[in-house]
């Protein structure tokens, strides 16, 4: 495991763009995992940047992402596909028909997931995956449990989950309680991953993978430990050691 400790937010995010950024030019079409929430805004503004400074080229670039809520169209302001289009999509050549996500508002959430796995597999998982971590250890959308699944799933949130997405909606009422989530081995099959964390809320977390020698569901980050390509990029406030 590659640990590169940052001092702040904005260079953590410099750092994980650089690795993406390489990815691309020694891969054109490489297929990115990619993630959403807070943690990796930054790492795409950096690319959108470099895209713009006519230093980047996404046109072969295929993309899949880790989940979506279940129930929210593509373009509910607060669904992970509109994420990835405000964040990303809109301001690089990407080709839309190469970005992928977990469709949110379908009828049968079960069928979508078992789709959606087949669909990750069918294109050989990622070369690169970002990760953020949750306050509890989680990744995607796999939370703390007895077991972890490892395919695509429906998952019910964590009373924590909902309340730290809560910012992010008008009230915590209106966070969805279900999410689809590529399962932990849909992850570890990406080729290489990198692994985001930033604010204190990360820190024990980050203990928990970084000193310690303990692997478990109930901290599902831990697995991690078991990748042969992990480097995990962690600012002050969350650095543990």
């Amino acid at each position: 495991m590659n640990v590169i400790h940052c001092k702040n937010y904005d260079e953590m995010s410099v750092a994980a763009a650089k690795i993406f950024s390489d990815a691309i030019k020694a891969k054109p079409d490489v297929v990115l995992g990619l993630a959403t929430g807070s943690t990796p805004e930054g790492m795409y503004a950096e690319l959108v940047k470099e895209y713009k400074a006519g230093a980047l080229d996404f046109s072969r670039v295929v993309s899949i992402n880790l989940d979506e809520y279940c129930g929210l169209p593509g373009d509910h302001d607060q669904s992970y596909r509109y994420f990835m289009q405000k964040h990303l999509f809109n301001h690089v050549n990407i080709d839309p028909a190469n970005t992928y996500l977990p469709v949110g508002d379908t009828a049968d959430h079960a069928a979508e997931a078992a789709r959606y796995e087949k669909f990750v597999a069918s294109i050989g998982y990622a070369d690169l995956q970002v990760l953020g971590v949750g306050g509890n250890g989680h990744i995607g959308f796999n939370e703390p449990d007895d077991a972890i699944v490892a395919d695509t799933h429906v998952t019910d949130l964590k009373p924590e989950t909902i309340k730290a997405n809560s910012r992010f909606f008008a009230s915590e009422n209106d966070v969805p309680r279900q999410a689809l989530t590529m399962g932990l081995g849909a992850i570890m099959n990406a080729k290489a991953i990198v692994l985001m964390a930033s604010g204190a809320v990360k820190k024990e977390a980050m203990r928990a993978l970084l000193c310690g020698d303990t692997v478990s569901t109930k901290c599902p980050v831990t697995l991690l430990k078991l990748h042969p390509n992990v480097t995990v990029i962690c600012d002050d406030e969350a650095w543990p050691c």
